[in-house]
């Protein structure tokens, strides 16, 4: 495992710094050998307007959402980014100012309205944001761009154009049906598949992902909680932002939640308390000898580190910072199905390769999902952060706990997507695929393409322009 490196130069400053959207894609440099069967998009997304004006956003979950791709194609590579026109955006651009709060940054009435509209603007109601710069899915031949709130907004990806913004369900897992041969959108014949519970009526878990096996979904609901009456009340008295809704209660604990897919019911008899974590990304959730595993990747309340402020300090703040964080490691929960087979009191939890171990600080989990998306898996690929800043792609196998990094002197990656190779017969038989800024480089942004195997770089595809951080993303291949 590599050591922890040093960043004195805080050359990460630039991925939370604003770019502009490009009239057309850029060419890139390909240095090494791209496999010749990788053909296609990847697609990802992130904030990249990071003020309006002289009005800036406080948050990293703030900037307006900005869309980018790396095209391949026949040993060429070119790049592409476009923002997403949801209305937080459009107003914003046309106002010349923040209309629409969003995470850490509240908006405040037009400074140039009187007293009066200035004071019946407050209870006009909460406007939700739309701004969709988490992640990028396929649903069935489309793909939408989604938030953490109610919207999703359909975006090409082929030019990167938004085109409709749609209203999704918010605390329910939904079954979203695959495309329809009468050509109709397939979010409108959403189902609902089964609600969830929430131990406060007013106060609602953070809810980023959840697990899900062949047979069954988990919930997890964290002590971090939103209360709905503050956001209701407040917000539109005094300009709250979402930050100042959350609420973390670590005397409740988190709980795991139980249901059956088909059909679909919630096990009440299924919960289970352990004391208190938070969680952004499920790594994986499996069934084996009449147990549920959940891997994830927990922390603590790390939000409130997040603001910019803290990720543009000098390295020296940044590393002061976080030492009083929270860091997110992997752990591994285990639940029992038949919970009567023991008397009250004992363990129930008999799988023998269960021992709990911390693991360095990872986040942005990715497996080889089309293989092992809710079965027993070995390996896990994800970002290793260092005081919250990432600088190092890491393999896990989660069964040795053995360790494999890629790591570049001043470089940033980006979430590692895994492509598999296709017909392969090993789980890491495949490549990732990461964005990574070097600010210090002639050309400061590439597209790395790792052997996930080995860790060990194939090919990189560099452009002059910085790309600025990205959360999430996928990879769309192309149609042979």
């Amino acid at each position: 495992m590599a050591s922890r490196v040093e960043h004195p130069a805080a050359g990460y400053r630039k991925i939370f710094e604003t770019v502009e959207e490009l009239n057309e894609p850029l060419p890139t440099q390909v240095t090494g050998a791209l496999p010749s069967w990788l053909s296609g998009s990847l697609l990802r997304i992130g904030p990249g307007l990071f003020e309006v004006g002289a009005e800036p956003f406080h948050h990293l979950f703030d900037g307006y959402a900005l869309m980018h791709k790396f095209d391949l194609r026949n040993g060429h590579v070119t790049y592409h980014r476009r923002y997403i026109r949801s209305d937080s955006y459009v107003r914003a651009m046309t106002e010349k100012r923040v209309v629409i709060t969003e995470f850490g940054t509240a908006a405040y009435p037009d400074p140039c309205k009187n007293i009066f509209s200035r004071f019946f603007t407050y209870f006009q109601g909460v406007e939700v944001t739309d701004n969709c710069l988490v992640n990028i899915y396929p649903i069935g031949e489309d793909f939408y761009a989604t938030t953490e709130t109610i919207f999703i907004t359909k975006v090409d990806p082929d030019s990167l154009e938004t085109l409709k913004k749609n209203m999704s369900l918010a605390y329910n897992i939904i079954k979203i049906p695959p495309p329809q041969q009468d050509g109709s959108d397939p979010i409108e014949r959403s189902e609902l598949v089964v609600q969830l519970p929430s131990s406060e009526k007013f106060k609602p878990s953070y809810i980023h992902s959840f697990g899900m096996t062949e047979n069954h979904f988990v919930f997890v609901e964290q002590p971090v909680k939103i209360n709905l009456l503050k956001f209701l009340s407040s917000w539109s008295l005094r300009g709250t932002n979402y930050m100042d809704c959350f609420e973390s209660n670590e005397y409740m604990g988190t709980w795991f939640h139980v249901a059956t897919r088909d059909p679909a019911t919630y096990l009440s008899s299924h919960k289970f308390r352990t004391s208190a974590f938070n969680v952004f990304h499920h790594i994986n959730t499996y069934e084996d000898q009449g147990f549920i595993v959940v891997d994830l990747c927990t922390c603590d309340f790390v939000y409130k580190y997040l603001y910019l402020a803290n990720l543009r300090a000098e390295w020296q703040q940044v590393k002061e910072s976080a030492a009083n964080a929270p860091q997110p490691e992997v752990r591994r929960y285990v639940l029992p199905l038949d919970i009567h087979k023991e008397e009250q009191g004992k363990n129930l939890v008999s799988l023998p390769y269960t021992t709990a171990t911390a693991v360095l600080p990872f986040e942005f989990p990715q497996i080889n999902y089309s293989r092992c998306s809710g079965k027993n898996y070995r390996y896990v690929y994800g970002l290793g952060l260092n005081h919250f800043i990432p600088d190092r792609i890491v393999k896990l196998n989660v069964r040795t706990k053995e360790t494999l990094v890629w790591q570049e002197e001043d470089s940033y990656p980006s979430e590692p997507l895994f492509i598999p190779t296709p017909g392969a017969a090993d789980e890491d038989d495949g490549v990732l695929l990461s964005i990574v800024v070097k600010p210090g480089a002639e050309r400061p942004s590439f597209l790395l393409v790792l052997d996930a195997r080995l860790m060990t770089e194939l090919a990189r595809a560099t452009v002059n322009t910085i790309i600025p951080v990205t959360l999430h993303g996928t990879f769309k291949p192309r149609a042979p």
